[in-house]
């Protein structure tokens, strides 16, 4: 092995806990493990927890941890003398070395003519925003809906009155789509940019958990305040942020961004717009192809909410241990894969949450599924998704994909009854293609209501059929799952980007000085791996200076 620095750490996998175990005894364990004295630890933290609950007699709390020694070199040394029994413990415990990330943001050489201007201010154009503001840029961040006070404020009259706010609503304004949504922060993703936004929520308010959980959440209620900071951290470095601000047209000239004007009448030179607008601007997306902005239609997904009593899923993944009060609210992420039929899977899984109005334009309603930080609520609800591609849209242009969109959620608003209640059926009637009259023991938690009816009509008979065949086979995954009175409610439409954006290796489109980024442009899907779209952005403004 060879000789580490002394700011390395040594990071072990895989150490085991029982429910009855406290976190104290990880000391003892790590000595164990390492061949060493709890002595010689200099101290350790908890780099990630989860839970295995595969073997519901048995659920154990799994810890990964990083640890310093007071004298490495002593342990080094000792390595080299470990037999092949202790050898193959460490294995086990996949004991390794691991140097500590610190983001190092690139600082210009010299000053912009023109500053940077960010359109959208969800998580991409947040921190696209904070790095080029901590460069010293001073970027000016648009958005066409209101700061997340008075967007919470429109988003519950929606709920309460059916009144939509085509600008202020779950997918416009401050925060962006996630700020209503249950926060999540897991990702596939290896980047270690990853640290850097967790480390910059916390400081904005998210709770410290989000570091260490498997599943990291933060949950919209704490979520509001998390970008309200992340905000005034931008105009704190010199960045300047507008609200209700819309972009309404770009001016090009020898394929180069020139200008963008704002609701219409305020123009603003411009050498790198960051276009961060998410999945759901659909009158953004036509001004970028008028713009001759070079995209494509992509797959994505769409399907109807699932809503089960949280009681029932926590029973499922827990088993006798469901009310342990160590446990929290039971997730569960799920795939059927079906023959002669799509495949269907579980996405955007709320525990403890509730499905919410999503929609965004006029005469149409599109649902989505939200948790707060505690999860606590009486039901859990995913969505049952199912992939589209453009072989299934009506034609070959670029935005056929939001056309189809738009098709399915007009079907939903005429069968909700015209007035952004949602249709909804039981998933035993749903099976049996009949109509339903009233809900039974689980109580629908989408506001501004839901109208008992059938979901044929909703969606594409291909969608429909496949849902119907992955019902039974994902019950016997969770017993209860295709229960009679489980609540289907239409349509989730919004799963990702209906289109994608033809970037170079810098995030250029081929209009020189546009950067299309986040979820919207095809590239991302999900608050972290937005914001790491938006801050690879940033890096390559700055490194044009």
């Amino acid at each position: 092995m060879k000789k580490k620095s002394e700011n390395n750490f040594i990071r072990i996998d895989e150490i085991l806990l029982t429910l009855d175990e406290k976190e104290s005894v990880l000391s003892s364990k790590i000595a164990k493990i390492l061949g060493v004295y709890e002595k010689d630890i200099l101290r350790f933290h908890i780099a990630k927890r989860a839970i295995d609950s595969r073997k519901k007699e048995n659920i154990f709390f799994v810890y990964s941890v990083n640890v310093e020694l007071k004298n490495p070199q002593n342990y080094l040394s000792r390595q080299r003398r470990l037999s092949s029994t202790l050898k193959k413990k460490a294995l086990r415990h996949k004991v390794r070395w691991l140097a500590p990330y610190v983001y190092e943001g690139k600082k210009p050489k010299s000053d912009c003519l023109h500053r940077p201007i960010v359109v959208g201010a969800g998580p991409s154009g947040l921190f696209c925003a904070l790095v080029l503001a901590r460069a010293g840029l001073k970027p000016l961040v648009v958005d066409r809906g209101p700061d997340v006070d008075i967007r919470a404020k429109d988003v519950n009259e929606f709920f309460s009155t059916a009144k939509l706010n085509v600008n202020s609503n779950v997918q416009f304004g401050e925060g962006g789509a996630g700020t209503f949504s249950d926060g999540k922060l897991y990702t596939n993703i290896k980047d270690p940019r990853t640290k850097y936004i967790f480390d910059e929520m916390v400081i904005a308010g998210a709770p410290k958990e989000i570091m260490t959980d498997a599943h990291p959440h933060i949950g919209t209620d704490r979520l509001r305040t998390v970008v309200k900071n992340l905000r005034k951290s931008i105009v704190a470095l010199g960045g300047d942020v507008r609200f209700n601000t819309c972009l309404t047209d770009i001016e090009t000239s020898a394929k180069k961004v020139v200008s963008a004007t704002f609701n219409g009448r305020e123009k603003a030179l411009v050498d790198d717009l960051v276009v961060a607008i998410g999945h759901s601007a659909r009158d953004t997306y036509q001004i970028l192809y008028e713009k001759k902005l070079e995209m494509k239609p992509k797959m994505f997904s769409v399907g109807l909410r699932i809503e089960h009593p949280a009681e029932l899923i926590n029973k499922s993944q827990y088993g006798e241990y469901c009310n342990h009060p160590k446990l929290p609210t039971a997730k569960y992420k799920l795939v059927a894969h079906l023959k002669d039929k799509r495949s269907v899977y579980t996405f955007c899984m709320c525990p403890g949450g509730f499905v919410v109005a999503a929609s965004s334009e006029e005469g149409m309603v599109a649902v989505n599924g939200m948790s707060m930080y505690a999860q606590n609520g009486k039901n859990s609800n995913s969505a049952l998704m199912v992939n589209v591609t453009p072989d299934d849209f009506e034609s070959d242009h670029p935005l056929a994909g939001v056309e189809f969109q738009r098709t399915w959620e007009r079907m939903a608003f005429l069968a909700g009854g015209k007035d952004y209640r949602a249709p909804a059926q039981l998933v035993g009637d749903f099976l049996k293609d009949l109509p339903s009259k009233k809900f039974g023991s689980v109580e629908p938690t989408y506001k501004p209501g839901v109208t008992m009816t059938s979901l044929a009509g909703c969606l594409p008979d291909y969608v429909i059929e496949s849902i119907k065949s992955a019902l039974p086979v994902l019950d016997r995954k969770i017993k209860g799952f295709a229960k009679e009175d489980a609540l289907l409610i239409g349509v989730e439409t919004r799963s990702s980007a209906p289109v994608k954006f033809v970037r170079d290796e810098n995030l250029q489109s081929n209009i020189i000085g546009i950067y299309p980024v986040g979820e919207g442009s095809g590239y991302a899907g999900g608050i972290v791996s937005a914001a790491i779209d938006g801050m690879k952005a940033a890096e390559s403004i700055i490194s044009k200076f």
